[in-house]
């Protein structure tokens, strides 16, 4: 498995002209191998390794989402209730939206836009983040269109704190990465001494190697600012094809694909994206953002996941085409 593997990678790598990249797989639902190639930090000449933490960008996303749907099993959280309900005093259009609209990207609240990708702004609180689009208007009525929003993430963030009456990321670290054995799982905060941290790269259309821009991901914790190794994210993929973080039904209703009002099928489960592959289902997650290009690739029936963290931008989407190839010659 592993020269296949490495095969693959190394030629991706050269192609796209990935500085470092950390690369996990999941066979028969187990951590099977995992392992680093190219600098994690070009400049001082420090490998990628298993252990180098990246950024992981939207993976954050399916991770709230599992949060939310402990929540809901355990009858603390109903997600088809507004969230008004947990959060009264924000504005009156948020009274339509529901934490499952949100989870599936039905809400209608507004994505990044360009300047909050790089924004330096430091949010000490989760909260505060809500005062970036609390006035926007919605692009649509809740649960008539599907379109991707990071920032409703953050909503139903606030709302996982006032359900448990803690911080989210504690939240997080009791109910996700504890249970799933993510030793390395946090916020991605500029401030902290991460161990291992990648640096994070783009390329010019000139095809110049520079540093990303700045950026603050504090903006959007829930949705996009977490941090973690590769290894750690294919744990919590082994823990979700294992049963080990929620009922069968709750993870079966996560990877079901979501309709909107009007009975459309869209892309989107609860906090993933949903489709097949050579007839087999697949369930993934991108991650895009400075500094960073992240894939967590499952096909459940298989009980197989690959995992890429890549210190390059942009280069998600072919990642996500090498899982596929891979998926062909790991889960026969």
């Amino acid at each position: 498995m592993s020269a296949r593997v490495e095969a693959a990678v190394s030629v991706e790598m050269s192609r796209l002209g990935i500085p470092g990249i950390t690369v996990a797989v999941v066979t028969e639902g187990q951590l099977q191998w995992v392992n680093g190639y190219g600098l994690a930090d070009v400049e001082n000449n420090v490998p990628a390794k298993a252990g180098t933490v990246y950024r992981i960008a939207s993976l954050s996303k399916p991770i709230t989402a599992v949060a939310a749907m402990q929540l809901a099993e355990a009858g603390k959280l109903d997600l088809d209730a507004s969230v008004q309900k947990y959060m009264p005093g924000f504005p009156e259009p948020w009274a339509a939206i529901t934490s499952r609209q949100i989870l599936c990207h039905q809400s209608g609240i507004r994505h990044v836009q360009d300047e909050e990708w790089a924004s330096t702004r430091h949010y000490f609180s989760l909260a505060s983040s809500l005062e970036a689009f609390r006035e926007d208007p919605l692009l649509f009525p809740p649960g008539t269109k599907a379109e991707y929003s990071t920032l409703g993430f953050n909503l139903v963030g606030c709302v996982i704190e006032k359900v448990t009456e803690k911080p989210f990321l504690d939240t997080l670290r009791d109910q996700v990465f504890a249970p799933a054995g993510m030793e390395t799982a946090r916020a991605d905060d500029i401030f902290e001494v991460i161990p291992n941290r990648a640096d994070g790269y783009r390329r010019l259309a000139t095809g110049e190697l520079v540093h990303s821009v700045l950026a603050d991901t504090s903006n959007k914790i829930p949705g996009g600012g977490l941090c973690a190794t590769a290894p750690d994210i294919a744990r919590f993929a082994v823990a979700l094809l294992g049963g080990g973080l929620m009922k069968r039904e709750s993870w079966d209703a996560m990877i079901t694909p979501q309709r909107v009002r009007e009975g459309r099928v869209t892309g989107y489960g609860l906090g993933w994206r949903v489709g097949t592959y050579k007839g087999r289902r697949e369930v993934w997650h991108h991650g895009g953002q400075p500094q960073v290009s992240g894939l967590l690739y499952m096909q459940p029936e298989k009980k197989l996941a690959i995992v890429f963290l890549a210190n390059l931008e942009n280069v998600y989407l072919p990642l996500t085409e090498l899982a596929r190839q891979l998926s062909l010659q790991l889960a026969r």
